[in-house]
């Protein structure tokens, strides 16, 4: 980013676009805008701004353009790897989505929704319910986390099985460019080959190319019917088994498969009392399954039960709980929706987004809770995530006992990532499946990545953004921090 000195004025100026109400100035309490969810990152900012809509967004940008300022989108800030959050420099503007937040249309017959980027996840689902449709992305944070962020970390959740990620459920965008300019796609048109899938440059992009401020997303028929259970299973080749045979049996009705080992349910009932395990933890492994179907009925619960029943008879589950209310369904889910929180709770978190090729599930999960243990002894090591499509995350967490400085805890986990990284690479696997790269990846990006498309991504932001002014210090490893 070229040493530009912005103006002295740059509160005031920005009042000017969006009103003095909505822009927060240094000196003033920024720390819920320049502070990652999980307080790894602190940063300053010269203004947090909260633009109203497209235009405004704009209109921010281009002021920065124009005065060498960087630009920081922030949705909801609940991201893993603080890719929202500003330097410690205090050279950037925080630019949050929140006000951006109406459903822009509907269509029941185009099975499509129109969004604004800072729309709540959860009010869009339920904007899909209101016309009998379904909007699938599920997760831990969706009662907080923003669309235009779930779309820039290519977010995709509990459902990805069968529905596929926000890539995949991505039909149109509206982005600002790095120079102002609003770029409208918001198509919601199922084919078109006309050129470049010009939008799926941004998704995933982490903000580092533009900002997106719309969307035009994919619905689905609600279904009707569902029927939830939990399998315990005592080998990860079990797990996979099940799945296996979950899929030959149910075909598409199979809509979720999650995976939880033992550890990570410990850590939850350790620190999450309000949380109910309805079983024994005697088991190694523990398999969260979800059917749904679009007829209404009755035959989901037997027709799951028969296929856990047949997996009991060949001694892949030693048991299994199936719901028999939408309330212990709930319950069940909400085990699995506690992972993050109770292992936050529980010490200082090194997080891996793993994901590897279902036929090396298995391998990978054995030999990276070893390399761990090698690095340090007295991590405890947990695991869950969504083994239906391969991302399996690895956690390593660090007692607070060890006390140790920051700079001894971020080698230690420097340490602990390498050694992931040295199972992971082998196993034809990738470091980040939907939490994406910001900071906290950005040298793993660099150790592992294909030295081709590295290049590629450096000249794809070298042509949007020449500048370096959007979100710098993200994703890619060379660029300087803004």
């Amino acid at each position: 980013m070229p040493d530009i000195a912005p103006p002295p004025d740059i509160a005031e100026a920005l009042a000017r676009i969006v009103g003095p109400r909505y822009v927060i100035g240094p000196g003033h309490d920024q720390e819920p805008y320049t502070t990652d969810w999980r307080g790894r990152y602190h940063g300053r900012a010269e203004a947090v701004v909260k633009p109203a809509d497209a235009g405004e967004v704009a209109a921010v940008v281009r002021f920065c353009a124009e005065n060498g300022i960087a630009v920081v989108p922030q949705g909801g800030n609940t991201g893993m790897c603080g890719a929202a959050t500003p330097s410690a420099s205090g050279r950037s503007v925080v630019l949050r989505l929140d006000r951006l937040n109406r459903i822009r249309w509907t269509s029941r017959l185009g099975d499509a929704i129109a969004v604004d980027a800072g729309c709540i996840l959860a009010d869009v689902q339920r904007a899909a319910e209101e016309i009998d449709r379904l909007f699938p992305l599920s997760l831990g944070a969706e009662g907080s986390c923003q669309v235009g962020g779930n779309l820039s970390t290519n977010a995709g959740g509990t459902a990805v099985l069968r529905y596929g990620t926000m890539r995949e459920l991505c039909l149109g965008l509206e982005v600002v460019l790095p120079d102002g300019r609003l770029l409208d796609l918001m198509t919601a048109l199922r084919k078109d080959s006309t050129g470049y899938d010009v939008k799926q440059m941004f998704v995933g992009a982490e903000g580092t190319l533009g900002i997106i401020t719309g969307a035009v997303l994919k619905l689905f028929p609600r279904p009707r019917a569902s029927a939830v259970a939990m399998a315990m299973a005592e080998e990860p080749e079990q797990v996979l088994d099940l799945l296996a045979l979950a899929r030959t049996r149910l075909g598409d009705r199979l809509s979720s498969f999650e995976v939880m080992s033992r550890r990570q349910i410990e850590v939850i009932a350790q620190h999450m009392p309000d949380v109910a395990i309805p079983f024994r933890l005697e088991s190694g492994w523990y398999a969260l399954v979800e059917i749904s179907d679009t007829q209404a009925g009755d035959t989901l619960p037997p027709m799951l039960e028969s296929v856990l029943g047949e997996a009991l008879e060949a001694g892949l589950v030693q048991d299994a709980v199936v719901a028999s209310s939408e309330a212990q369904a709930a319950g069940l889910w909400r085990i699995r929706h506690s992972v993050s929180e109770s292992s936050k709770a529980h010490g200082y978190v090194v997080s891996h987004d793993s994901v590897v090729p279902l036929e090396k599930q298995a391998e990978f999960i054995r030999a990276v809770e070893a390399a761990i243990l090698a690095v340090e002894p007295s991590a405890t090591v947990v695991m869950h995530g969504h083994v239906g499509d391969g991302n399996i995350h690895v956690l390593g967490i660090l007692d607070p006992g060890l006390c140790l400085l920051p700079e001894a805890l971020r080698a230690k986990a420097a340490a602990i990532s390498l050694a992931v990284d040295g199972v992971l690479a082998p196993l034809g696997g990738a470091i980040s499946a939907e939490h994406g790269i910001g900071i906290s990846n950005r040298e793993r990006l660099r150790r592992v990545a294909n030295p081709i498309e590295l290049e590629l991504m450096r000249h794809f932001k070298a042509v949007l953004d020449p500048r370096g002014l959007m979100n710098p210090g993200k994703v890619l490893p060379d660029e300087h921090p803004g």
